[in-house]
Parts: structure tokens; sequence; C-alpha cells
């Protein structure tokens, strides 16, 4: 599946996508590039973009980088969900980039790294998560 479809198959699937406005900018063979654009919307008392909302988006990117490897599997759901909270986000575009570590025939065990957009060298947050894949 392209970075395209993906986005659209997410979008489709999970209406909270649209209102975060979740977009999928690169999808390849070493993962995916997913972004929330910034907005006052997603801003928590304190002006820093909510713990739901990178959340979110760190989630999405793991089902984006399980659909970019798998195809259509819509039926993969979260198992398991750990983040760390490092640095308050940037009142930007937020970024997120997700790999699978291990990918089996019942699991896809991924990685997401998430930063304020312009300032890669400095984490947000780092998600590890599963995903529960359906039997074919």
């Amino acid at each position: 599946m392209t970075a395209r479809e993906v986005q659209a198959l997410i979008r489709a699937g999970l209406p909270m996508a649209e209102d975060i406005d979740l977009r999928i900018d690169r999808l390849d063979e070493s993962g995916v590039l997913a972004r929330v654009p910034f907005h006052a919307k997603l801003v928590r008392p304190g002006g820093t973009i909510s713990g739901p909302t990178i959340m979110a988006l760190g989630d999405a990117a793991m089902y984006a980088v399980v659909l970019g490897s798998l195809g259509r599997v819509e039926m993969a759901v979260t198992s398991n969900l750990n983040i760390n909270f490092l640095v308050k986000p940037r009142p930007v575009d937020l970024l997120a980039e997700a790999r699978i570590l291990r990918l089996s025939r019942r699991q896809a065990v991924c990685e997401v790294s998430l930063y304020s957009a312009g300032i890669e060298d400095e984490l947000v947050a780092h998600v590890t998560g599963t995903y529960a894949l359906p039997l074919a």
C-alpha cells in the first residue's frame, strides 16, 4: 500500500484521524513518517499539545507501518502501547517515525519516535507497542 492509500484507509475507519488531520507523509521499507499538523484545538492548558493527541499519533503511526508492511489488515488491533513523554512539544506540526521491530504471524512489535517539526534531534515522546494480527 502507498502512503496515500494507508492514510485514506485510516481516516475512513477511524473518524478521530480526520479530527486531528492525521497525515501519512512517507511509507517505505524503512517505516512510516506520520504527521499531525499543529492546531490550537490540540493544545491543553499550559500551552502544550495534549497527551491524547501525542498517543493517538503514536498509535496511528504503528497502525500505518503495519498496514504498509502487510496490506489491508484492518482488523489488526493495538494489544499494547507504552509511551514515555520526554519534552514539551513545540507549537508546530508533530511528527512520528514508526518502524517494525519484529513481525510474526500473530503480532507486530513497533517503535515510534515523536518530535516537533524541524527539531528531529529532540524527542517529544518514545512509543513501543504491539499490534495483534488477525488470523489469515
